[in-house]
């Protein structure tokens, strides 16, 4: 009975091709700014679908597109660029982070991938002057990809569920984990939040990734929500909404 409780869930990588020397990843978390950087990456580099995890004993999803379903946990890459990006569309609870970590960790260190960098959106308190990239990296990533200190690093707090044992790993490990990390809004997707982590994933990482389109889109979207939040202001009595998130 795969979704009995006493049965662990199970994850298993499949990939068809020879990844890149870094794994770029991004994961269902609130605000869906790692997504949407993903996703963007994916289509702006070209890359193609190259394999996938298998997941046995969790409450799966299947997303598609163009009427075509897929794999919730895909893998793309293509033969001239040295990264290969993970998109999980599947929410993996905090519990089960150790197990879908552990595949991933065994399939790069099995194929040769040297680092991985993760794209992750936090709901924190924050004011303008927060809307940047920071970092949580293990001391050879840091040393390799982050020495310019252009990226400033997160100053306190903890990371649960797949990041954080990713980034556990890590420490005792020769494969080095970056965690680029910027605030999100509760709106979904927070497409301002994504263009962020991809401009500091392409400093990173020299991609020669555009990200003018999705920042347009980014400015779509704050037009609606501005748009929304007039209306729902001439609507709503005068103090029973608060918008302070928005």
């Amino acid at each position: 009975m795969p979704n009995s409780p006493h049965v662990q869930p199970s994850f298993d990588v499949n990939h068809d091709a020879t990844p890149g020397d870094a794994l770029i990843t991004g994961f269902s978390s609130f605000g869906l700014a790692g997504l949407t950087a993903v996703d963007y990456l994916i289509d702006n580099l070209g890359l193609t679908e190259t394999g996938h995890i298998q997941i046995e004993g969790l409450p799966s999803i299947t997303p598609f597109a163009k009427g075509r379903p897929r794999h919730p946990i895909r893998l793309y890459s293509a033969e001239d660029i040295d990264v290969t990006v993970l998109v999980s569309e599947q929410f993996v609870p905090p519990a089960s982070g150790e197990l879908l970590s552990r595949s991933i960790l065994d399939w790069t260190e099995g194929a040769g991938v040297s680092e991985i960098a993760v794209l992750s959106g936090v709901p924190i308190p924050h004011g303008p002057d927060a809307h940047k990239t920071f970092y949580v990296a293990t001391d050879d990533y840091r040393e390799a990809r982050l020495a310019d200190e252009s990226v400033p690093p997160m100053e306190a707090g903890f990371l649960d569920g797949t990041v954080a044992s990713l980034l556990e790993q890590g420490i005792e490990s020769p494969l080095g984990v970056g965690v680029f990390i910027t605030p999100v809004h509760a709106q979904a997707p927070d497409v301002e939040a994504a263009v962020r982590l991809v401009d500091t994933v392409n400093a990173t990482y020299d991609l020669g990734v555009d990200s003018a389109p999705l920042a347009s889109f980014a400015a779509e979207i704050r037009k609606h929500y501005e748009g929304l939040a007039e209306r729902m202001e001439e609507s709503e009595p005068e103090g029973t909404y608060d918008r302070m998130y928005m």
